[in-house]
């Protein structure tokens, strides 16, 4: 049997897509990007695009596996930010603004998924998402600085060479890409204070954290794109390989 790997997404109004139906526009669509359902199915996984209404605790009983996908930020009041920076505006009609909806369901969607031990890959926003649901804090907004965290490249790629991850000896991310990797890399915000029981285990030269896990725990951060790496990036094979092995043990129980 294949793994059921859970998939986040996003919601919003069809009036923003170009050339929609005008009489169907304040009506929701629910989007997952097709990447990861492709990326994970050729790793042998069975893709689940999930939506918010998606009870986290009743589908953490049938999931194998979660992936938690990039987006916008998350709202600062999840991590206590500073909140005057938040726009006022529908995140159904703007899909880049916060989105407390996503937000909310993300965070309890982690703390289910470990809670039952079921391995969970946070992906850019996702790894932010997995250090708040954990008590972590985030870095609002990065400076400038030696090593450039928001590339002017479009998907896919296989990363630019000054973007170099180098990550902890014993760790998940070393045992997968060994000292360190070449990554993309799509962000402004960053890991600040771990949540309990997290640990950085990649970091750029700047020192900006790329890679998190939580040791003893099949659970894995990264602040790259995998699923827009050209090559195939081992923590999609390994969030498969995982959730394959928790099925089995499902299974014999």
């Amino acid at each position: 049997m294949r793994p059921p790997i859970g998939i986040t997404g996003r919601r919003f109004r069809l009036s923003v897509l170009e050339g929609a139906d005008e009489r169907y526009g304040d009506r929701c669509i629910d989007s997952s990007m097709s990447d990861f359902a492709t990326r994970v199915a050729e790793a042998g996984g069975l893709p689940v695009h999930l939506s918010y209404d998606t009870d986290p605790a009743g589908i953490c009983a049938w999931l194998s596996g979660v992936v938690i996908t990039g987006g916008q930020d998350m709202h600062p009041a999840c991590w206590g930010g500073d909140t005057s920076v938040v726009r006022d505006i529908d995140p159904r009609t703007d899909p880049m603004v916060h989105d407390v909806e996503r937000d909310d369901y993300e965070l309890a969607l982690v703390r289910a998924a470990i809670d039952r031990e079921i391995p969970v890959l946070g992906v850019c926003r996702g790894m932010q998402v997995l250090n708040v649901a954990l008590g972590g804090t985030l870095v609002p907004d990065l400076p400038a600085g030696s090593v450039s965290h928001s590339s002017t490249e479009v998907a896919p790629t296989d990363g630019n060479v000054d973007h170099l991850v180098s990550f902890a000896q014993g760790s998940i991310a070393a045992g997968l890409f060994g000292e360190d990797a070449i990554t993309n890399s799509w962000h402004h915000q960053a890991v600040d204070r771990c949540g309990v029981g997290v640990a950085v285990t990649g970091r750029t030269s700047d020192g900006v954290v790329e890679a998190i896990e939580v040791p003893g725990r099949p659970v894995l951060g990264v602040q790259w794109h995998p699923e827009w790496m050209k090559s195939t990036d081992p923590t999609l094979t390994w969030i498969v390989e995982q959730a394959a092995r928790r099925l089995e043990q499902r299974s014999g129980q």
